[in-house]
């Protein structure tokens, strides 16, 4: 069993769990992720392990509670346990002494972004976060970024916080600026989000990866579950990623195979108690 160490909410239906897995925080690397098994009846839910504590033995995830099995996972309060947490599963993020580089987060995505900010400020470069949402509300880890970037700039869709618009609006102007482009780019965040930013940058020729989020269920390669178009090739992204350069990814096919599941996950969600329902939970 794997406790609950606190389980705090930070933004509207997004909660910030620390649970105690010593072996995991010793070996985890950036861009690694885990499978989270709640219990015995759940689902197993990949989520990116967001930082460690290697003196306390836990691990740090971001959830955002938006389905059926994510709402039943964020309701479970701190002093409780998880029944299962495989990991660390994953490559590890490609870490370069690149020069500048500019991490762009969507929404949720900042919470994957920050460990791969973190290694490549430590490794030597000069990291400039983009991280934007549809208000400020959803603006998450600002304070932590800013910690070992050199810049963080903040877009917001309703302007309010920092620039009003998107975050590949600020990439465009770092683009444009020969004192401020990137030598490589790393995103995560939605998946229209990701293929933009890729679009933007192919022009340049500027290395550019991409954290994808397929469906996934075993994170061992064995369910397929999780096949992704790279280069024309299939890959599954829990063994042979999570991270590929954007360059290369079939976004398209991504989004599609993305949507399978929607109706019944409507459908879950509306079996879940009414208290627990992500309209209900920041009420």
């Amino acid at each position: 069993m794997f406790p609950i160490v606190s389980n705090d909410l930070i933004a509207p239906n997004l909660y910030r769990m620390v649970i105690r897995a010593p072996r995991i925080a010793r070996s985890r690397q950036p861009g690694q992720f885990v499978i989270v098994h709640a219990d015995q009846e759940a689902e197993r839910i990949p989520l990116t392990i967001a930082d460690a504590d290697i003196d306390r033995g836990t691990v740090t995830l971001f959830v955002q509670a938006v389905g059926y099995s994510t709402c039943r996972l964020t309701a479970l309060p701190a002093g409780t346990s998880l029944r299962d947490l495989a990991g660390p599963l994953g490559r590890p993020t490609e870490i370069k002494p690149w020069g500048r580089v500019a991490c762009i987060g969507g929404g949720v995505g900042t919470a994957v972004l920050y460990p791969l900010a973190k290694a490549l400020a430590e490794a030597g470069n000069q990291v400039i976060s983009v991280i934007g949402g549809r208000n400020a509300d959803l603006i998450i880890l600002a304070d932590e970024l800013a910690e070992f970037c050199v810049e963080v700039l903040v877009a917001t869709e309703d302007g309010s916080r920092g620039r009003q618009g998107f975050v590949t609006h600020v990439l465009q102007g770092l683009i444009a600026d020969p004192r401020s482009i990137p030598q490589a780019v790393y995103a995560v965040g939605p998946v229209p989000m990701m293929k933009a930013v890729t679009e933007m940058t192919r022009p340049h020729q500027i290395r550019t990866i991409v954290s994808l989020n397929p469906i996934m269920i075993d994170g061992t390669g064995m369910c397929g579950g999780c096949r992704v178009v790279v280069g024309g090739e299939l890959k599954f992204a829990c063994v042979d990623g999570p991270e590929f350069d954007g360059h290369l990814v079939d976004f398209d096919l991504l989004a599609d195979r993305l949507s399978t599941y929607r109706t019944e996950e409507c459908k879950m969600i509306r079996k879940l108690p009414e208290q627990q329902r992500p309209e209900q939970r920041n009420q």
